[in-house]
């Protein structure tokens, strides 16, 4: 019988640095200002600071969990193997909407950006090109996307670099130097409403622990890039965030919140920064759908291979490529979706699976570590029971301010997937106890024509 192919180990911890931060867009920064700002009373500095705070105890969880578990399926292999399996389908199916839903949010933004600056040139021709080119690029590897988005995260660092020099050499001493970070003329609720959207903007470091099994190294390599990945971020968010508010230190009026991120890039660079920004933008946007459709045939492909979903089709690995190529072309497919659903609804399905994962995997750190492993001193309590515990706390605090269309379709979703469920397990049994019937009816038989 002839062996079935396996993803191969080719991603070094630079490779998963830069998927992750590609999945998480380092642009997205501009992308929400203006929500943030408005959000935040202006005290992004500070609204960032405790989003970073609050992440930090669901990242640690991940890496915990990625310590003890060498398998590619996330929070669905995770919580699988800690609780239980059927908890562990119902988070894996929660987290396929978070991922199904990023290539389709890259898409829709992609072709919304390119319309406006090419308005003759229909969007969906746009949405179509970029899905095409998304789908490619993962068809020839994992390494090959991981190298594509390096440059492209790069380029996007790089932008966001002279845009805090522009900032640097626009400073006056108006302002003092530690007041974007301890002011208190803002109250602390409305810093955390601002905080609670910015969290949004962590989303992603989560993604490459999709990719465990083509990792080299893999139990020390993806809590490191977590880690790495996180810090990087912060920087990304925090630096540009401070030295806007000692440049403009009043409130600022911004024409359309949406895009504020283009109004203050006006303001600190003029036409020519805009126009770099734009098209630096567009880049981000294809680099984060790259590693979006990388990071959903990982998890498919797992549940797959486990038979949750059918094995035939999803655990299939290319034999010459090494990649799950069945899987890229469905996520293509499923992407088309953007040409028929709105940029608002793809999000609202993107947080609730996203926050779904991230909420028990705190919770699989203390059914791990904590309950199955009975790992209960001083030590050992604060870092598996009051850490994981802490984090599970301020998921459920992020949950509860979804907006009640993203929590009617998220638990839509979970409920199809409990039916599904359902209908293959039935069909697994049936199929049981048909083989059972058969084998005895057959041993029968046997008997039978022996006793002639």
């Amino acid at each position: 019988m002839k062996e079935q192919a396996k993803l191969q180990q080719n991603l070094s911890l630079q490779h998963l640095v830069f998927l992750g931060l590609a999945w998480m867009t380092p642009m997205i920064y501009f992308s929400i200002y203006g929500i943030a700002y408005n959000a935040a009373g202006g005290m992004l500095t500070q609204a960032y600071l405790l989003a970073f705070v609050a992440i930090m105890f669901t990242a640690y969880s991940y890496s915990m969990m990625a310590r003890a578990h060498s398998t590619s399926g996330s929070a669905y292999s995770y919580v699988k193997q800690a609780i239980h399996p059927y908890l562990g389908f119902l988070v894996g199916w929660a987290l396929l909407l978070d991922y199904l839903f990023s290539p389709i949010i890259a898409c829709l933004t992609f072709g919304i950006y390119m319309h406006a600056q090419f308005p003759a040139i229909p969007v969906y021709t746009w949405m179509i090109g970029i899905n095409l080119l998304m789908t490619a690029v993962n068809i020839r590897g994992a390494s090959f996307s991981a190298n594509l988005s390096k440059l492209f995260v790069l380029l996007q660092m790089c932008f966001i670099a002279l845009f805090c020099i522009l900032l640097i050499r626009n400073f006056s001493m108006h302002t003092g130097a530690l007041e974007p970070i301890l002011q208190t003329r803002i109250p602390l609720t409305t810093i955390l409403t601002g905080a609670s959207i910015i969290c949004f903007s962590f989303l992603g470091f989560d993604s490459i622990t999709t990719m465990t099994e083509e990792t080299k190294n893999a139990h020390k390599n993806i809590p490191r890039a977590i880690g790495i990945i996180i810090g990087v971020a912060s920087i990304i968010y925090v630096t540009p965030s401070y030295l806007t508010q000692l440049v403009f230190p009043k409130a600022i009026a911004f024409v359309n919140l949406d895009a504020a991120g283009l109004e203050i890039v006006q303001k600190v660079g003029g036409a020519a920064l805009s126009s770099i920004f734009i098209i630096v933008l567009l880049f981000a946007i294809f680099t984060q759908g790259i590693s979006s459709v990388s990071s959903v045939s990982r998890l498919m492909y797992v549940m797959g291979r486990e038979s949750i979903l059918p094995s035939r089709i999803f655990a299939y690995v290319h034999p010459k490529l090494k990649t799950p190529i069945v899987n890229i072309l469905i996520v293509g497919m499923v992407s088309m979706l953007a040409l028929i659903i709105s940029l608002d609804a793809a999000v609202k399905f993107v947080n609730f699976g996203a926050l779904t994962a991230f909420f028990f995997v705190n919770i699989a750190v203390i059914g791990y570590y904590f309950v199955k492993e009975s790992r209960r001193s001083a030590v050992d309590t604060l870092r598996y029971l009051i850490i994981p515990g802490i984090g599970a706390i301020i998921i459920m605090w992020l949950f509860a301010l979804l907006s009640k269309d993203a929590l009617l379709m998220g638990f839509g979703w979970l409920l199809f997937g409990i039916l599904y469920h359902a209908y293959r397990t039935q069909g697994t049994r049936l199929k049981q106890i048909i083989t059972l019937k058969r084998n005895k009816l057959r041993l029968r038989l046997e008997r039978s024509k022996s006793a002639l």
